[in-house]
């Protein structure tokens, strides 16, 4: 039997925590339809709401991407 050679997988313990950015994404669809149709247009609010929330969620895994 041989030694195996291969790198074996860091184990979750040694790596720091995942943080989820799908919830700014949920909650800026929410919150800017609601407030869209305060003002009369769901339908940007939803959209406004869907780019902000993406936009929360890029900025959260840039910030994840460069801690590995």
């Amino acid at each position: 039997m041989q030694n195996d050679t291969r790198k074996t997988p860091a184990r979750p313990d040694d790596r720091p925590p995942v943080r989820g950015g799908g919830v700014f994404m949920a909650l800026g669809t929410l919150v800017g339809t609601v407030v869209g149709g305060l003002m009369g247009q769901p339908s940007i609010g939803f959209l406004a709401g869907l780019g902000g929330g993406f936009a929360l969620h890029g900025a959260l895994w840039y910030m994840d991407s460069r801690k590995r």
